[in-house]
C-alpha cells in the first residue's frame, strides 16, 4: 500500500532508487548519506552496533533556532494498533523530550479497522494533531495537493536541520508536490510488492503444489480445506477492497504502482490506455474465482465484520495462508510464529514470478507530514528529527528496552519471551517512515527477506508512477459519493457474497454512475495523461 522539483526529479528519483536497489542487493543509503545499508548490517551483524550503546549515546543538540520555553505536548499519529507496553516506552521517551525539547508526546493509534475513515476525519476535522504518517496507500500525494499537510522545506532548517541533512536531497525532490515537500521520507529501501505467504510445513505434508499464481494457490487453498478441516485457509478481514480485490488484481496483471481508485485500470507497460476496470470482464471473471473461493469456506461468510489482522491467524495456526503480503513483514510474521512453534514452516513467493516484474519503493512510501491544524510545527520537526537521527530515541520506539522486549546476540535482534508475551515486538508502533538504516536491528531471519530482494533486483523496474498526484477539489462529491458506493455495493462483491456476479457488478455500476462515475473517471484519466506527457512516459 509509497512517498508520492515534480518535474522530472521525481523520474530520475525512481531510476536511482531501482539502480541502487539492483547495485546493493538489499535496501540502502544512496551515496549521499553516511548511514551503512541495512543489508551491510544484517549481513555482517558486527557493522550494526549493539543496542546496548544506546544507553549511552550522547544526547543530540537542542535544535537552537527555535524557542521551546514553553511547554508543548504533541499529538502523534500512527496507523494500526499499538502495542501492550506503549506506556512503559511513551514515559521514558518522554522524560528526554521533555529535558531536551521541553515538550511530551501522547502517541496515537488507528487501529486498523476502518483506518481510512478515521484518517479522513484526522485531517479533515481540525483535530489537534501535530504528526502523522504518510504513504502512497494513505493517498499522501492527494491530501498534499488539497492543501492538508503544512510546506516543510522553511521549517525544515530552523527545525529540524539534522534531519534534513540525514534525507538525500533526491528523496526531498522526489516527495515534492507543486514543488512544496509535505513529509519527510523514510530513507530504508525495501520491495514492498506483495507474495503469496503460506503455511510450507502442511504444504509439504500434504504434497501440494508451491502457490505461484491464482491457480496453484487456489489447489493449495483446496488441499487445506480438504486435509486440515480446522484450520481456515485463507486469512481475510473486513477490508475486503485492500486485502483481496487490490491483491488479487496485482496478482493477475501488470497494474501499475499502488492500488488505483474509482475503478479506474491502468497497465505498467501501457501507462496511457487509461480503461474502467469496474464493469469490465476483467472484473466479473475476477470476482466468480472470488465467489468460488467463498462457496469452497476458504474464508469466513462474516468476513465483512472480521477485524483482525491477516498475519494474527498465520501466527497462532488459525489460517493457513495469506494472498498477499510484502517481504519484511512477511518475515516478521514467521519470526513471530516460530517463536510460539517452532516446528512451523512459514513460505514465501513472490507475485513477480507471475507478472514478471518488481518495482522498489517509492520515497513516498513511508513517511511523517505535520497536518495544517498543528498548532506545535517547529516542536513536532524537533522531535521527529530526534525519533530519526537520534539512536536513543530510534531503537526504543522500534525495539523496546533492551533486556526487557529484546536482546542483541552477535549483532542480531532476538525477541525476548514469544509473540504473546512479549509487550513490544520488533517494529511493535509500525514504526516504519523512522527506520534509520545505521541503528536498525535485524533478526536472523531478515537474510532470508534479503535473499527474496536479491531475486527481485532481476527484474526490477523503477516506480514511474508513484509521484502522480490527484487533484479532486472539481469532483469531490463525487468522489466521496462513489466511496460510499464501493463500499455498499461492491464490496460484497469483493468477499465472494454476491450469488450472481453480473447481476452484482451492474447493480454497482448502475448505482456509481449515478453517484458520477463516468465524470471522475474521466478527470482522473485528464490528469493521469498530463502526467506522463510530462514525464514522458510511453
Amino acid at each position: 500500500m509509497n512517498t508520492r522539483s515534480k518535474a522530472t526529479a521525481v523520474l530520475l528519483s525512481s531510476f536511482i532508487l531501482a539502480s541502487a536497489l539492483s547495485a546493493c542487493s538489499s535496501n540502502n543509503n544512496n551515496g549521499e548519506s553516511a548511514s551503512p545499508s541495512p543489508s551491510e548490517s544484517s549481513a555482517s551483524p558486527s557493522a550494526s552496533a549493539p543496542a546496548s550503546e544506546s544507553a549511552s549515546a550522547s544526547p543530540s543538540e537542542s535544535p537552537a533556532g527555535i524557542d521551546t520555553s514553553k511547554h508543548v505536548t504533541l499529538q502523534f499519529y500512527m496507523l494500526g494498533g499499538e502495542p501492550k507496553d506503549l506506556s512503559v516506552i511513551e514515559k521514558k521517551i518522554n522524560e528526554m523530550a521533555e529535558a531536551e525539547l521541553n515538550a511530551t508526546v501522547k502517541f496515537n493509534f488507528t487501529t486498523w479497522t476502518n483506518w481510512d475513515q478515521k484518517y479522513k476525519l484526522l485531517l479533515s476535522s481540525g483535530q489537534d494533531v501535530d504528526l502523522i504518517f504518510t504513504a502512497d496507500w494513505t493517498q499522501y500525494q492527494s491530501y498534499a495537493k488539497s492543501g492538508a499537510f503544512l510546506p516543510l522545506e522553511d521549517l525544515l532548517p530552523k527545525a529540524a536541520p539534522k534531519l534534513q541533512e540525514f534525507v538525500p536531497q533526491d528523496m526531498w525532490d522526489a516527495v515534492k508536490i507543486d514543488g512544496h515537500i509535505y513529509t519527510v521520507p523514510a530513507t530504508y529501501k525495501e520491495y514492498v510488492n506483495n507474495g503469496f505467504v503460506y503455511r510450507e510445513d502442511l504444504r509439504k505434508k500434504y504434497n501440494l503444489p508451491v502457490p505461484k499464481d491464482i491457480a496453484s494457490f487456489e489447489e493449495y487453498l483446496d488441499g487445506i480445506k480438504k486435509n486440515e478441516p480446522g484450520i481456515q485457509p485463507l486469512s481475510m478481514n473486513a477490508d475486503v477492497k485492500g486485502n483481496m480485490m487490490d491483491v488479487f488484481r496485482e496478482v493477475n496483471d501488470d497494474t501499475v504502482g499502488g492500488p488505483l481508485p474509482y475503478g479506474i485500470g491502468i497497465k505498467y507497460n501501457s501507462p496511457n490506455d487509461v480503461y474502467s476496470y469496474w464493469g469490465s470482464e476483467e472484473q466479473i471473471n475476477d470476482l466468480k474465482v472470488i465467489q468460488r473461493w467463498q462457496e469452497k469456506g476458504f474464508f469466513a461468510k462474516n468476513v465483512l465484520n472480521v477485524q483482525d489482522t491477516l498475519q494474527d491467524p498465520i501466527t497462532t495456526g488459525k489460517a493457513a495462508a495469506i494472498l498477499g503480503d510484502n517481504p519484511t513483514r512477511y518475515n516478521d510474521t514467521k519470526m513471530k510464529m516460530q517463536s510460539t512453534h517452532p516446528d512451523w514452516e512459514l513460505g514465501y513467493t513472490p507475485f513477480a514470478e507471475t507478472r514478471g516484474f518488481a518495482t522498489p519503493v517509492h520515497p513516498i512510501h513511508n513517511g511523517f507530514a505535520v497536518p495544517k491544524s498543528s498548532k506545535n510545527a517547529e516542536r513536532a520537526l524537533a522531535f521527529y528529527e530526534k525519533m530519526v537521527t537520534d539512536k536513543r530515541y530510534n531503537q526504543l520506539t522500534q525495539y523496546g528496552i533492551e533486556g526487557t522486549h529484546y536482546t542483541v546476540e552477535d549483532g542480531y535482534y532476538k525477541m525476548v519471551g514469544d509473540a504473546t508475551s512479549n509487550g513490544f515486538p520488533r517494529e511493535g508502533m509500525q514504526g516504519w517512515a523512522w527506520r534509520n538504516p545505521e541503528f536498525m536491528l535485524f533478526d536472523k531471519s531478515y537474510d532470508g527477506v534479503k535473499a527474496i530482494f536479491d531475486q527481485l533486483d532481476k527484474v526490477a523496474k523503477p516506480d514511474l508512477f508513484t509521484g502522480f498526484a490527484e487533484d479532486y477539489s472539481s469532483y469531490q462529491a463525487e468522489r466521496a459519493a462513489l466511496e460510499q458506493v464501493e463500499k455498499q455495493y461492491f464490496y460484497p462483491l469483493y468477499a465472494g457474497l454476491v450469488k450472481n456476479v453480473e447481476e452484482g457488478v451492474q447493480t454497482a455500476m448502475d448505482k456509481a454512475k449515478k453517484a458520477g462515475l463516468e465524470k471522475v473517471q474521466e478527470a482522473y484519466k485528464t490528469q493521469w495523461l498530463a502526467y506522463t506527457s510530462e514525464k514522458g512516459i510511453q
